[in-house]
């Protein structure tokens, strides 16, 4: 089984963001770019898979600047992806999703032929949640997004997947080649050894170039960007009961902060 995972370099969770001069897009100046949230869970299913069924391939890619592309597929490799390809695309860090999508499938295709497509649920800087779907739809084959794992038949030629729904989970079975958005793999993502980081700074990654922007632009555009308000201070309740301390924080709740009537 080939297996294409793709991730997106989003900021550390722990970056001080600030806007650009025009207010419209966080600046990626200084910012530390990572495999985080849901891509880690579609890695660790990628490597699961490839674990389960014999002869399988993991590829991973990135879409966006170079060294930004790079430092997370570096992290994928250590994880144990077996090769890399950074999609060369310069732009602000919230992009279109489907400009974004139009990149990966182009980049896809120009990578070979694939059976599984793997992404994050959704992005964990944006939340969009739109480019999986999006891809697959681009490339003609079926997409199921919210999987909480995935199961090889025995037959080779199809997955079984359990998807979070509002009234629980659902089963399905899809045939191959499909692509699947991932909200959970079987077990918590993997946690890359120091060796595997040490060799990963020294593997190739391939580069393709890909359109700029999709012949007609991009269909929408960020707006603004601004940080939250600074947090204001917390304020102390002295008490020497739970009873009191519970009638303190009522009485605040209300004249204070307004939320009861």
């Amino acid at each position: 089984m080939r297996i294409v995972v793709c991730v997106k370099p989003v900021p550390e969770a722990e970056s001080r963001l600030r806007a650009t001069a025009d207010g419209v897009a966080p600046d990626p100046d200084g910012v530390k770019f990572v495999l985080a949230g849901y891509d880690e869970s579609a890695v660790e299913q990628a490597l699961l898979l490839k674990q389960a069924v014999a002869g399988s391939t993991v590829d991973a890619l990135a879409l966006g600047p170079a060294a930004r592309a790079e430092e997370v597929l570096r992290g994928a490799i250590a994880l144990g992806c077996d090769r890399a390809t950074a999609l060369d695309r310069d732009g602000p860090m919230l992009s279109d999703p489907l400009a974004t999508a139009r990149g990966l499938a182009e980049g896809i295709a120009g990578v070979g032929g694939f059976d599984l497509l793997l992404f994050g649920k959704q992005a964990g800087d944006d939340e969009e949640g739109l480019v999986g779907s999006a891809v697959a739809e681009l490339l003609g084959v079926p997409f199921l997004g919210g999987a909480l794992d995935i199961r090889p038949e025995p037959s080779g030629d199809r997955l079984r997947l359990r998807r979070s729904v509002e009234q629980g989970e659902e089963s399905w079975e899809v045939p191959l080649p499909c692509a699947v958005g991932l909200q959970q793999a079987w077990n918590d993502p993997r946690t890359a050894s120091l060796p595997a980081i040490l060799r990963s700074r020294k593997a190739s990654i391939a580069h393709r170039a890909v359109a700029e922007a999709p012949a007609a632009g991009p269909a929408s555009a960020p707006a603004r960007f601004a940080l939250p308000p600074p947090r204001q201070g917390a304020k102390m309740i002295e008490f020497r009961t739970p009873a009191e301390a519970a009638e303190r924080l009522v009485r605040l709740l209300r004249e204070e902060a307004k939320v009861f009537p």
